[in-house]
């Protein structure tokens, strides 16, 4: 009977974990990324919520250098330059 117990315990333990992992997912939404214009497009330094909203949205930088409108921004000596400057990697893809 223990290892039952055990075993619906464990059960409920990963499905918590998975649904944890569900609410922390990411919508991927490139105006997320506007704090950052007046960095990528000039020499100014990031503000704080550029860098936040860049971490945020580390996960979609990839979908987002594959989106022919959005690459040339993405891409861009600006934008590498932020990335940066926020301690985000930039994705290799």
């Amino acid at each position: 009977m223990k290892k039952a117990s055990l075993l619906v315990t464990m059960v409920v333990v990963v499905m918590l974990l998975a649904e944890a992992k569900v609410s922390q997912a990411v919508t991927c939404n490139p105006a997320q990324l506007s704090p950052c214009l007046p960095a990528i497009s000039s020499s100014s330094p990031p503000s704080t919520t550029c860098c936040s909203k860049l971490k945020e949205q580390k996960p979609c930088l990839c979908g987002y250098l594959k989106d022919p409108a959005l690459k040339q921004f993405v891409s861009s000596p600006g934008a590498r330059k932020v990335a940066s400057a926020c301690g985000v990697p930039y994705p290799s893809c």
